[in-house]
């Protein structure tokens, strides 16, 4: 145990994700030793990202205005949404450069066992952009866990009805994994992703 503020400030660190108290003490020390105008960088963009962040109303990803870059791109495909959990998860499917279409984040998933169920998703909103008949085709790439499989079940079963395209991105095998030690779900859906190899 530090004195007052040390103690505080490491207490305020360890409530982040990923940050245990061995971490957040290391992080503490390291701001009590920097440079005072990094320390004043560092609170200057907590603060801002808490004023000027926002989520956008079309897709529920961050944004500084009221749509994302994203929503407001005139190039990406309006008719192609892919649904994710977290804004985190938009950054990673960018990284690849494969998608031009929109994006839906939910804000989780489903997860009974911590009292979130739909409602306390973004369906209602998901359902709305359906609605207005410029989706045709909804890919669904929810984490592939217990929580995630739920969430693009139960969508799927929702959207089933509208007619349209409803995608699950693949899973299986990572590249450079080995078979020996992969789960038995993991092999199971690779086995049922297989295609055909041209060679």
């Amino acid at each position: 145990m530090y004195e007052g503020v040390v103690q505080g400030l490491i207490d305020e660190l360890g409530r982040l994700p990923g940050v245990g108290p061995k971490s957040a003490q290391r992080i503490a020390f390291h701001i009590l030793a920097a440079d005072p105008d990094d320390v004043h960088r560092l609170a200057t963009a907590l603060t801002e990202v808490k004023e000027k962040i926002r989520f956008c109303t079309v897709c529920g990803n961050v944004a500084e205005a009221e749509q994302c870059q994203i929503c407001r791109d005139p190039r990406r495909d309006p008719a192609i949404v892919c649904v994710v959990e977290e804004s985190k998860d938009v950054v990673a499917i960018e990284r690849t450069r494969e998608f031009r279409g929109r994006y839906h984040v939910l804000g989780g998933a489903i997860s009974p066992i911590e009292g979130i169920g739909p409602d306390e998703l973004r369906v209602k909103e998901l359902m709305t952009r359906i609605a207005d008949g410029t989706i045709t085709e909804l890919i669904i790439a929810t984490d592939p866990n217990l929580e995630g499989e739920a969430t693009a079940t139960y969508l799927a079963r929702l959207v089933q009805p509208m007619g349209l395209r409803v995608t699950r991105l693949a899973s299986g095998l990572p590249v450079g994994g080995d078979l020996e030690y992969a789960d038995e779900v993991t092999l199971g859906r690779a086995f049922e992703g297989r295609r055909q190899l041209d060679v």
